[in-house]
C-alpha cells in the first residue's frame, strides 16, 4: 500500500467519479479539495497510507477546527477513493474500513414549525409575480423536501399537475417521482397562470421557475427570496435547507417510516435518513415504551 502513488491515483478517481458515476460539479470539487489536502499531510507522513496514521489525520483536522459536517464529507471522499482503488487492485485494503463517521445530525439545522411555515407561505397582499414564485417554490420545497438545486432545477415538463406528482432530479443525476400536496399544486396553479407568463413576456423557457429576465431563478436569488419572506413574518434564519429539514422531521411526526422518507428525499443510504430521527425525542421515547420488555 506505502507504494501507492497519490497524485496520479486521485486523478483516476476522479475521472471515474465524473465520467462513471455521473457526479455533480459541486461534489467533484469538493471531493478534489479534501483528497489534495489528504495529498499534501501524506507528503510529510511515511506511513499515511496506513489505518492508524489516517485517526491521526482526522484528529489533526477536528484540531484544526474542522466541524462534524465537513469531517463526514471529508471521510466519504476518502472512503470512496480508497475503495477505487481496492477495486482496481492497487493496494490489498481499505485503511479507511473501521473509522467511524463523525455524527452529522448535530448540525443540523432547527426545524421550521407548522406555524411559521404557514406564515411564510400566506399571500402578501395583492401579490404579483415574483412574490407568487416565491411562494410557489417554498410550498413546492416543503410539500417535496426539495434540495434548493433540485427546486430551481425543476422543468416545465417535470411538474404533472393531473396527477400530483413531480418528477425530480437529484444528485448523479438520479431521477425519483414525489408525490404534491394540494397547498403546492395549488399554488403552484396560480403561478403558472398568473405569474409565469408575466415574467416571460411572450419569451420560452424550460424550467418551471423563471425571472423576469427569462432565465430559470438560481439558489443564490431564491435563498434570498426566502430569507425576504422570512423576515416579512419575523422569522429569522430562512434557508432552502431548513425547509427540507423540516419536511423529514414533520413526515416521521406525523408517523412515516422511514424508507418511505429516505425516497422522497433522494437518499442512498439510509443512514443518512436515520439523522433525523435524533431529533424525535418523544416519538422515539413512545416507541420504546411499546416495546415488549419496556
Amino acid at each position: 500500500m506505502s507504494g501507492l502513488a497519490l497524485g496520479p491515483a486521485i486523478r483516476s478517481f476522479l475521472g471515474f467519479c465524473r465520467v462513471e458515476k455521473g457526479l455533480a460539479a459541486n461534489s467533484l470539487s469538493a471531493y478534489s479539495r479534501d483528497l489534495k489536502r489528504f495529498e499534501r499531510w501524506a507528503g510529510s507522513h511515511p506511513d499515511a497510507l496506513q489505518p492508524e496514521s489516517i485517526r491521526r489525520y482526522f484528529d489533526d483536522l477536528s484540531a484544526n477546527g474542522l466541524g462534524a459536517r465537513s469531517l463526514a464529507r471529508h471521510l466519504t471522499a476518502l472512503r470512496g477513493f480508497f475503495r477505487f482503488q481496492l477495486s482496481e487492485g492497487r493496494i490489498d485494503g481499505d485503511p479507511t474500513e473501521l473509522i467511524v463517521s463523525p455524527r452529522r445530525w448535530r448540525t443540523l439545522p432547527k426545524p421550521v414549525s407548522k406555524r411559521d411555515l404557514e406564515s411564510i407561505t400566506m399571500p402578501e397582499g395583492a401579490e404579483r409575480t415574483n412574490r407568487l414564485r416565491d411562494r410557489a417554490m417554498v410550498e413546492l420545497a416543503y410539500a417535496c423536501g426539495l434540495r434548493v438545486s433540485e427546486l430551481c432545477g425543476v422543468r416545465l415538463g417535470d411538474f404533472f399537475a393531473d396527477r400530483g406528482i413531480l418528477r425530480v432530479t437529484g444528485k448523479g443525476g438520479k431521477q425519483r417521482l414525489v408525490p404534491v400536496g394540494r397547498a403546492a399544486m395549488d399554488a403552484v396553479a396560480e403561478y403558472l397562470a398568473q405569474a409565469r407568463p408575466a415574467l416571460l413576456r411572450g419569451r420560452s423557457s424550460e424550467y418551471l421557475f423563471v425571472t423576469a429576465r427569462g432565465t430559470r431563478l438560481t439558489r443564490q436569488g431564491f435563498s434570498k427570496a426566502l430569507a425576504l419572506r422570512g423576515r416579512r413574518a419575523a422569522i429569522a434564519g430562512m434557508s432552502a435547507h431548513r425547509i427540507r429539514h423540516s419536511f423529514a422531521t414533520h413526515l416521521l411526526e406525523g408517523g412515516a417510516d422511514l424508507r418511505s422518507v429516505q425516497t422522497m428525499l433522494g437518499h442512498a443510504d439510509i443512514s443518512t435518513t436515520q439523522i433525523y430521527t435524533q431529533v424525535l425525542p418523544s416519538r422515539l421515547r413512545g416507541a420504546v415504551a411499546k416495546h415488549p420488555r419496556a
